[in-house]
């Protein structure tokens, strides 16, 4: 994929680009809601479709489009330390602030309807600062190294930290315990955010690609299906010819093996044995899952962008059916938070796919009303309107000094 040299693509292109990733933020939304709302396993005790589908793919690809996101408020470019790199750094710090304490405000619901991903979330972008000055290769090289290596580092960190928590994160757990928060946002939570960063390197590296080109969304969606096939081949290659199954077995018992295989964990794996780093179950936070979920989000952002960049009466007829998701895509935050609201209510009186369809229906018909109406959702209108006020103050200031600095050299000289 090819660095664009053009940071200002024309209006007509922008938005075509836009719609295809809110078409697949919308996506990320309903597969969240299914999580939460759906039953995980069947009278079989298997995993049900709905689960296999959406369980670790859809919160991961919230975490890719983040990192898009961010290659999009940055200009698709590395910066140099300036006013308009300072303004960018502040509006980033503004996000993650005004997503931060919508989390921690929800931090009252219950974890067993649905951990909130948003204090996650706003650390990622705090400590996506720095790629904004680094270059694509670099990015992507830390993406590659990430990986690997925050998994192997995660298991030798968290038998120091203990276990994480069985509640929300909230403004009591911030404020009467800030060390166990920061050891669950970042390692033992979830969304433990040193493993998760990696999404978001990978997001950039998107985000700086030619979104406009059907060239690099077939990209996408054929990286993703390697990566995907290729996590699940490995996975079983060591699992099963390997021994590692065996082995998992007898360190860890049968039931715990047989859980994490097929329902995933909690964002981690135990860290009894290092076997456990072969297996590509979802929310694992392994290699292996890291692979598999970056695939999926790749390949599904990837027809996502080529659905608006074909012509014709097939691609007219997708866009109509599509146009649902691609409203709840505008509306993701304030859609998202909503949902968390709703099955912590007592208003959620439903059976699961009763529920479900409910929530859908209810989504879609506010998303495209609101959209058509109103424009930006207004969780989004309030992220935007602070950190478009914080970005701009901060560059006045940041060239203002500059300006200072500039005069007092020339009468010093």
């Amino acid at each position: 994929m090819s660095v664009t040299a053009n940071p200002a693509p024309t209006m007509r292109a922008m938005r075509g680009r836009l719609t295809g990733i809110d078409l697949a933020r919308g996506i990320a939304v309903v597969g969240m809601v299914a999580v939460h709302s759906l039953y995980a396993y069947g009278d079989d005790g298997l995993p049900t479709l709905s689960y296999r589908i959406s369980a670790g793919h859809a919160s991961a690809m919230f975490a890719v489009l983040a990192g898009v996101a961010i290659a999009l408020l940055s200009g698709r470019a590395p910066h140099r330390p300036d006013a308009r790199s300072a303004g960018i750094a502040a509006g980033l710090v503004a996000r993650a602030i005004v997503i931060g304490v919508i989390g921690l405000c929800l931090g009252y619901t219950d974890v067993e309807y649905g951990v909130v991903i948003l204090p996650y979330y706003a650390v990622m972008f705090v400590l996506a600062i720095p790629l904004i000055f680094l270059s694509t290769r670099t990015v992507a090289l830390l993406a590659g190294v990430g990986a690997v290596a925050a998994p192997v580092l995660s298991q030798l960190v968290r038998p120091h930290l203990g276990t994480g928590f069985d509640h929300q994160l909230s403004w009591g757990t911030l404020l009467h315990d800030p060390l166990g928060t920061a050891g669950e946002i970042l390692f033992t939570g979830e969304f433990p955010v040193f493993v998760w960063m990696t999404y978001i390197c990978v997001g950039v590296v998107v985000g700086r690609s030619e979104l406009r080109s059907p060239r690099t969304a077939g990209i996408l969606v054929a990286l993703g299906a390697v990566l995907t096939t290729t996590s699940s081949l490995i996975s079983w290659t060591i699992l099963h010819p390997m021994g590692g199954l065996d082995l998992l077995v007898g360190v860890s018992g049968v039931e715990t093996v047989d859980e994490i295989l097929r329902f995933g964990s909690d964002g981690w794996v135990p860290t009894d044995t290092w076997w456990w780093l072969g297996v590509a179950s979802p929310h694992t936070g392994t290699p292996l899952d890291l692979a598999a979920t970056i695939g999926s989000s790749l390949a599904v952002l990837g027809l996502c962008l080529l659905v608006f960049q074909l012509r014709g009466g097939v691609a007219r007829l997708l866009r109509v059916v599509t146009s649902p998701l691609v409203a709840i895509g505008t509306l993701s935050l304030t859609v998202y938070v909503g949902h968390i609201m709703f099955v912590n209510s007592d208003f959620d009186v439903y059976g699961p796919w009763d529920g479900y369809v409910r929530q859908l229906v209810v989504m879609s018909v506010v998303a495209v009303a609101w959209r058509a109406t109103a424009g930006r959702g207004p969780l989004e209108g309030l992220v935007r309107s602070i950190t478009t006020r914080v970005r701009r103050y901060t560059e006045t200031v940041v060239t203002d000094r500059q300006d200072e600095s500039g005069r007092r050299r020339e009468r010093s000289g």
